[in-house]
């Protein structure tokens, strides 16, 4: 985690009538192990939020069947955890129950809470489980945090990660400068969310008090798709870092083409209404899930989306990976 992971974050298979596909959920964490990535967040945003609800009852069957999946590799498991503080501490128990390693901690349902609640909640989730904190973008449901509260997180033990995903520069720099400031740059691990900026957060040294510190990886649902490219993409990137070299201007390049290919899957133009079915949809066209079903019916791909993405594919073919998705995937739906 601390060396900088490249982590997808994994959608739900459904079938027809919505529900479970298990024969291409397990088809995914195969992909995604295979693909190289280090690691996998279930339970998130792109696992939709709905397989909480007593109606569906999947949260426990669905992050149960990636860990018995992923049980011989060396990936790290990180769960989606979320709502209200006894929510939260029910959803961080199973997921240690099963193996999990650390919980992506999503504050969306603290909604207006204080400041100081807000720690408390995770704090008491952090006895529980290492948290993975989540600074989530306002336009899906995230809220603005100051400096402030981004430097006393950082105090909290418990916290070995920060997922930076507020779409705003200024909102990323207030959680890197609280970071240094904190004392803890070295033990809590940066990674973007950005998936607007995403080449230039791995690129990019930030320097505050005479510290720098650096986005070692993503927790991405843009990495949902297109998995194995983009870690040969983060890869690259890190070696680059490490060497320190001049960074050559094709990166500047490359962040315009994966920024504009995710504008595509997450339906920006459709304010993020297909940000799911859009990974949905490239999964779809690799062979990787029956259908585009969501739990959600209302759930799909805005009009003209499906065009986006067919146009991003053209454009930029060495950033998609059909073939090597297309070698392997009878091994990985047998």
């Amino acid at each position: 985690m601390r060396k900088g992971a490249a982590i997808p974050a994994h959608p739900l298979a459904l079938t027809s009538e919505r529900k479970l596909d298990e024969r291409h959920q397990r088809a995914l964490s195969r992909y995604y192990r295979d693909a190289g990535a280090h690691g996998v967040a279930v339970g998130v945003h792109s696992t939709q939020f709905e397989i909480r609800e007593p109606q569906f009852g999947l949260y426990r069957p669905v992050l149960e069947m990636s860990a018995d999946t992923l049980k011989d590799s060396s990936m790290i498991m990180v769960a989606g955890v979320c709502g209200r503080t006894a929510q939260a501490l029910s959803e961080a128990r199973t997921a240690s129950d099963l193996g999990y390693h650390a919980a992506l901690l999503s504050l969306a349902a603290m909604g207006d809470a204080p400041i100081d609640e807000i720690l408390a909640h995770v704090a008491a989730v952090g006895e529980v489980m290492p948290i993975i904190g989540f600074y989530l973008q306002p336009a899906v449901g995230g809220r603005v945090f100051p400096y402030e509260f981004w430097r006393r997180f950082a105090e909290i033990e418990s916290v070995i990660a920060i997922k930076i995903a507020p779409f705003h520069r200024y909102a990323t720099q207030d959680v890197l400068r609280a970071v240094i400031d904190s004392g803890r740059s070295d033990e809590i691990t940066l990674y973007t969310g950005n998936d607007d900026h995403i080449v230039l957060d791995l690129l990019s040294p930030f320097s505050y008090s005479g510290k720098t510190v650096r986005m070692r990886g993503g927790l991405l649902g843009h990495w949902a798709v297109w998995t194995h490219a983009a870690v040969q993409m983060h890869q690259e990137i890190q070696r680059t870092v490490e060497e320190g070299s001049l960074i050559d201007p094709k990166w500047l390049v490359r962040n315009g083409e994966v920024t504009d290919m995710n504008s595509a899957i997450f339906d920006v133009a459709g304010k993020f209404h297909g940000c799911i079915a859009g990974i949905h949809e490239v999964l779809v066209r690799q062979g990787l899930m029956a259908g585009r079903w969501c739990l959600n019916p209302n759930e799909d791909l805005s009009p003209g989306q499906a065009e986006e993405i067919d146009r991003v594919i053209r454009a930029y073919p060495h950033l998609v990976d059909d073939s090597f998705v297309q070698e392997n995937l009878h091994c990985w739906l047998s």
